[in-house]
């Protein structure tokens, strides 16, 4: 297992917008199709698939079952996570985890056993699996985006 990257650990959070196209599983159509409709960004998809109903009314707009936009908004939203970002949000879905206050009661054992048993499942790769201490830091860092902070 690797080490957490430090550049993952910094006082400073990375920024949590990315371009669509960094969403991972997104094909060259759907980054069209969202950039059709003004969406560019992981924010300008949150903004307009807040609710539900947004979410259903973006999928008929697009023309696409909303499954798809559930999966993109889900990630968008985890991307947010800083030690998350686009580089797990992806892999986090994959192992069941698809809103951060889901990762934030999630334990870390049971949820890196998931991660490891999915990498070892779809790569063959248990040494790309993140270290015990990155899945505590992005459960920590979920329980901070969604339990208010109390000083």
């Amino acid at each position: 297992m690797r080490p957490p990257n430090p550049d993952r650990l910094r006082s400073n959070p990375p920024a949590d917008n990315f371009a669509i196209a960094q969403l991972p599983g997104l094909s060259p159509q759907d980054q069209d199709l969202l950039a059709q409709s003004g969406i560019r960004t992981t924010h300008q998809l949150l903004a307009q698939a807040k609710t539900p109903v947004q979410r259903q009314a973006l999928a008929q707009k697009l023309n696409i079952h909303l499954q798809h936009v559930n999966k993109w908004v889900a990630m968008a939203n985890l991307a947010r996570i800083p030690s998350v970002g686009i580089e797990y949000c992806g892999l986090l879905l994959h192992a069941g985890i698809s809103t951060p206050t889901q990762l934030a009661q999630t334990p870390p054992g049971q949820l890196h056993r998931q991660v490891l048993r999915l990498q070892i499942n779809m790569l063959q790769r248990p040494d790309l699996c993140p270290g015990f201490e990155e899945v505590v830091l992005w459960i920590a860092q979920a329980r901070q985006r969604v339990e208010p902070q109390h000083k």
